[in-house]
């Protein structure tokens, strides 16, 4: 009797979760309109240009999507007369150079997404960022340099531009750079 039990169990789960396993992918999936605003234009607004991105200088991509995650490789803060802001904050640059820095950052993300996804209108939430910044070892305002990246996101994509954020402190960083900033977003499908 509990092997006949046992089996009609099993075979009721089994039925269950293919049955429940139809009709999850029969429908077609569709895209929502996240925003009540064209994010492009937005950026556009605030003065923000979107660049292709440089081709990486070692063996590595800009970008990594896998399913409906983007992982941005660290950008610096690239310059638009050419090159980068360099220094360390707290003794070569102000706290506020170093968010300058950092918005520039965000500049170099953003055109690193666009580049992965196509339009930036897709994203459906900024999840996490790590900022870091070349600064001595008793600088303790990494907070608010890598506010320049995080202030710029939020006011692009306003809730969603809200993300779980890291802000170090770096003993170098490569070239010289002021700030270093990776991120990871979430986007349509």
């Amino acid at each position: 009797m509990k092997n006949l039990i046992l089996t009609l169990t099993i075979s009721a789960f089994v039925f269950g979760c293919q049955h429940s396993h139809e009709h999850t992918h029969d429908k077609p999936t569709e895209t929502v309109e996240l925003y009540d605003y064209d994010v492009e234009e937005k950026i556009a607004s605030m003065g923000i240009v979107l660049k292709e991105p440089p081709a990486p200088v070692a063996n590595y991509v800009n970008a990594v999507r896998t399913q409906n995650l983007v992982f941005l490789a660290g950008k610096g803060p690239n310059l638009p007369e050419g090159g980068y802001v360099t220094g360390k904050v707290g003794i070569d640059l102000t706290i506020e150079e170093g968010y300058e820095a950092a918005k520039l950052v965000a500049q170099a993300q953003l055109s690193a997404l666009k580049a992965e996804i196509g339009d930036l209108n897709k994203v459906v939430r900024i999840v996490k960022v790590l900022g870091m910044v070349n600064c001595a070892p008793d600088f303790g305002n990494q907070p608010e340099v890598i506010n320049g990246f995080s202030d710029t996101l939020v006011e692009v994509f306003g809730e969603r531009g809200k993300h779980a954020r890291a802000a170090v402190g770096m003993g170098s960083l490569p070239r010289n750079i002021a700030v270093e900033i990776e991120m990871i977003v979430e986007v349509q499908e």
